[in-house]
């Protein structure tokens, strides 16, 4: 399988981006890859890259989103932060990605388990993880009505999964709200916006 190029990525539309990236965690999840020869990858992206998709992910060490959606070389960007927020430099790394490189699909992708989304639950304070969790409060007080006070916590692991899909949710609404580039776009056409959730049980990616 070639990496992707102008020709390629321009005709690609948003919705064939997600199917792309449906199909690649499909194969990952069979324990199957595309046949890439990685190294001529690295030769064909040397003088530019044209990914078509830009995904917001965690830096859990489980949750590559190149391997999970066996992406090659010049596939995909990849911005990954704990907790898979996002902040005016995150923001500004996905303008890049698609205003100016051309990527037609933004993921936000959060994961089961998630030892950012436990801290907040916990309102762990250490350092600068202190300001970093106070991004996935908003998150955390959200979900917290429907629960007792005693079950607020990392020890829940219903509680902690529903925090997770409300902070991707959130996240999503975020960068439509915060970025008049990308919002412009989406209303356009030009890209979509889209949530998703990694098991890391068992590699499957569920797009909210």
């Amino acid at each position: 399988m070639n990496t992707q190029n102008k020709q390629s990525q321009d005709a690609i539309k948003p919705q064939d981006a997600l199917q792309m990236l449906k199909e690649g965690n499909a194969r990952f999840c069979q324990n199957l890859r595309a046949d890439r020869d990685l190294l001529q990858q690295v030769s064909a992206t040397a003088d530019g890259q044209w990914p078509f998709a830009a995904i917001v992910s965690c830096i859990d060490s489980r949750a590559s989103v190149e391997l999970i959606f066996d992406q090659g070389i010049g596939d995909v960007f990849s911005a990954r932060i704990a907790g898979n927020f996002v902040n005016d430099d995150i923001l500004g790394s996905l303008e890049f990605a698609c205003a100016v490189a051309g990527a037609k699909l933004v993921v936000v992708l959060g994961h089961s388990a998630c030892g950012a989304i436990k801290g907040a639950c916990d309102h762990v304070e250490l350092g600068n993880l202190t300001q970093m969790l106070a991004k996935i409060a908003p998150a955390v007080d959200a979900v917290a009505p429907d629960y007792e006070a005693e079950a607020r916590n990392s020890s829940n692991g219903e509680f902690v999964e529903r925090v997770a899909h409300e902070n991707v949710a959130r996240t999503v609404a975020a960068i439509a709200e915060r970025s008049a580039v990308l919002r412009d776009m989406k209303e356009n056409g030009d890209i979509e916006i889209v949530g998703g959730m990694y098991d890391i049980s068992n590699g499957r990616v569920t797009f909210l």
